[in-house]
Parts: structure tokens; sequence; C-alpha cells
């Protein structure tokens, strides 16, 4: 790697930290900086699981008191995520690079147009919570799967889904949300390195780069705008599944 790729590469580590600290929505910007350095693109996404780690088990331990109000639905749930998302890793790795590559601007595309629709997919908050249905189960067994194969967009799906499956109040949404892709990334981290996908080199730039960021997140959502962030993010996005449909 040059100079220039490894500030690169920190610098979309920092951001997807930040942004995921905020609006969520880093799995672009980490995907798209390793696309820049020629990194195949399952071993981009693969990689992007591991940079994206760190900021998720902040964000679950400074949600424990939530995660424990609600622990019932959350052991029932956080055991489907981690069948859900071997599933879905194990899937990825089935798959060849011009396969997955074929994939990739649909994904690009699809976890797009959800990013984008964010504020209007809203989980439905209410006082109190209800336990766990057949819905809530099989559709986070399904959202698992995705996180597991792609994940970017996984935080937005998940938190409307459990918003209309379970309800509750914002803050116990988001909890569960933060640990279920806690859970989802660690397995498919465990099956990537299993796999010998996982690009080491850029990892270990952009890990430091990534926990910085989610930290300094807190700081930023008090000066800039959310609305601003998540435009970025779509930006990023679409210049992302532009290039893939051009380039494929």
């Amino acid at each position: 790697m040059t100079i220039t790729m490894m500030l690169l590469l920190a610098a979309a580590g920092f951001l997807s930290g930040a942004v995921n600290a905020i609006a969520g929505g880093g799995t672009f910007l980490t995907f798209g900086a390793m696309t820049i350095a020629g990194i195949p693109p399952i071993s981009a996404n693969a990689t992007s699981s591991i940079v994206q780690f760190p900021g998720y088990v902040t964000s679950t331990l400074a949600y424990r008191a939530e995660i424990m109000h609600r622990w019932r639905s959350v052991v029932v749930l956080g055991v489907v995520s981690l069948f859900g998302a071997l599933a879905g890793a194990l899937i990825l790795l089935s798959l060849d690079n011009p396969s997955f590559r074929a994939l990739v601007p649909w994904l690009l595309a699809a976890a797009t147009a959800i990013f984008a629709a964010g504020p209007w997919l809203k989980p439905k908050v209410t006082a109190e919570h209800s336990a766990n249905t057949p819905t809530s189960i099989v559709s986070q067994f399904l959202n698992a799967i995705y996180g597991g194969f792609f994940g970017a967009g996984m935080g937005i799906m998940m938190l409307a889904v459990l918003g209309l499956t379970t309800g509750g109040s914002y803050h116990h949404l988001n909890a569960m949300k933060n640990l279920f892709a806690m859970l989802i990334a660690a397995v498919a981290i465990v099956v990537f390195i299993g796999g010998g996908v996982v690009a080491w080199p850029q990892a270990l730039v952009m890990i430091p780069a990534g926990a910085l960021g989610g930290y300094s997140g807190v700081w930023l959502a008090r000066r800039v705008p959310q609305m601003v962030l998540r435009s970025c993010v779509v930006a990023v996005g679409t210049a992302l599944t532009v290039y893939y449909f051009v380039t494929g």
C-alpha cells in the first residue's frame, strides 16, 4: 500500500465509525474505499465486517441497561441472529468473485434506497414492549442472513422491522439493533477469517481509525446535522452503484 492509499483507507474507516454512531451507513464508505484500493468484492465485503465491529461493541455496551430490560426477547432474537448470520456468510463464501461482483450493483442500489428512505422507515415506538412473535423471529432471521451476506443498510432495516414486530421505545429498539448487528458481524467475521478472504493489511489500517471515528461521532452529532451526513452516505452509495453498473 502507498501512503496515499493508507490515508484514504484510514479516512474511510474514521468516517464510517462516525456516521455509524450518528446515522448508520458506514459500510458504504469502507466498501467503497477498498474498491478503490483494488480489493476483490468478496474480500472488501468481508473486511468491512471487521472494520465495523468495534463500533458495534461500544454502542452495545452503552445500551446495556436497555438490553437487560428486554433480555428474554434479546436472547431469542440473538440466537436467531447467530444462525441467520452463519447462513448469510456461508452463502457469500459459496460464490466466486465474478458471481458476487454481478450482484453488487443491485445490492448497493437496494441498500442505498433503503438508507435514503431511513427517515420514513421509522420504527413503531410504544411505551411498553410485546413478546417475540413468529413474525419477529422470521423477520430477524432474514435480516441476519442479509447482514451476514452483505450488510449495507442492515441497521435501518433491522430497526424498522423490530419496531413493527416487537414494539418498544426507540432506545430499546436501537439497543437490540446494535446488539444483533454485533452478533451478526461476529459470526460473519469468524466465517470470513476461516475462509481466508479478509484483507488484513487494509483492515489493520482501518480498524483503529474506525474506533476513533465511532468515539468522535458523538462530538460530530452535536455539530453536524444528521441530514448532511445521511446525504453524504447516500451520495457515496449512489456513486458506488453507478460505478459497479458501468464497469460490470
